[in-house]
């Protein structure tokens, strides 16, 4: 029976049990589509990632992502701690990384304090895309606030991508420190609108002077609270950018504050020729190693 190899690493932090968990197996080749979703529901941590030859020479690698009922086509943690792994591993070419996924391809930069690699920063693969309103009524409802707890003053609850949606939503900090998942009303929500493709996880932020405090619900996949959100902080700084007239955007966003595992995330947005991207990074600590026979 074959016996896989996997890391474990706390991203968005630089001390162990802080920041978000993930597991990375490296070498997944040979592992199948129902044991990844399998190994991923097991491990329990908001993802796992599995590393395989890439499909075009030129790239690093192609990387698969699950959470615990789902595979995913990008998110941000996971790949800014999958090239942490593959660092350690000594398989990073001159300090960047190229990540084959379902969302396109994801360029890596390492970061790096006296030679040694302490995390990654990633730009995601998509430019943002607006896709559609929620009624602030409904979305307080699923975070258990009211209506006058949504903050309007920018743009309403929105679904928004750089390579996965989320709904973005702006409130007091009060009001993010009372939030709270309602798994009923996110049943009842996503019941009713098709267009989210039975998805619905929702980043609620609350201005801090220049940065961002944030939390992230995504109930109905299985992760309660998450710890860190790359993917959905990156949406939202290139939808911060998209309200401003500004051509670069830059801020620092910190998550995870009421789980006991404080997350730093460094957060850029720029104008390109083909919309507005962003990109995401913050340090990795390696936590365990193992193997899984299987």
């Amino acid at each position: 029976m074959p016996v896989y190899e996997y890391f474990t690493v706390d991203v968005f932090t630089n001390r162990r049990f802080g920041g978000n968990q993930l597991a990375v197996f490296p070498d997944a080749d040979g592992i199948d589509d129902l044991m990844m979703q399998a190994l991923a529901a097991e491990l329990n941590y908001s993802e796992t990632t599995f590393v395989l030859p890439p499909e075009n020479p030129s790239n690093t690698a192609r990387v698969r992502i699950f959470n615990r009922k789902n595979e995913m086509p990008f998110a941000g943690h996971p790949n800014v701690g999958t090239a942490f792994v593959l660092a350690q591993l000594g398989r990073a070419k001159e300090g960047t990384l190229r990540f084959e996924e379902i969302s396109g391809r994801v360029d890596i930069e390492l970061i790096k304090e006296g030679g040694a690699v302490v995390g990654a920063k990633i730009d995601a693969p998509q430019p943002l895309q607006t896709l559609s309103t929620l009624p602030a009524a409904k979305i307080a409802a699923c975070l258990s606030l009211t209506e006058a707890d949504i903050d309007l003053t920018e743009h309403q609850p929105l679904l928004a991508s750089v390579g996965i949606g989320f709904v973005l939503v702006a409130v007091s900090a009060a009001s993010l420190a009372a939030a709270a998942p309602d798994i009923g009303a996110y049943r009842k929500l996503l019941a009713a609108r098709p267009d989210l493709n039975e998805r619905l996880s929702i980043l609620l932020y609350a201005k801090v002077a220049s940065d961002i405090r944030a939390r992230m619900f995504a109930p109905l996949a299985g992760t309660w609270e998450d710890p860190a959100t790359g993917s959905a902080n990156a949406a939202l700084a290139a939808l911060r950018l998209s309200l401003s007239s500004a051509e670069t955007l830059r801020y620092k966003a910190m998550q995870g504050v009421e789980m006991g595992r404080e997350s730093h995330l460094e957060l850029q947005a720029w104008r390109a020729a083909d919309g507005i991207r962003a990109s995401v990074g913050g340090r990795c600590v390696s936590v365990f190693h193992g193997t899984i026979q299987l």
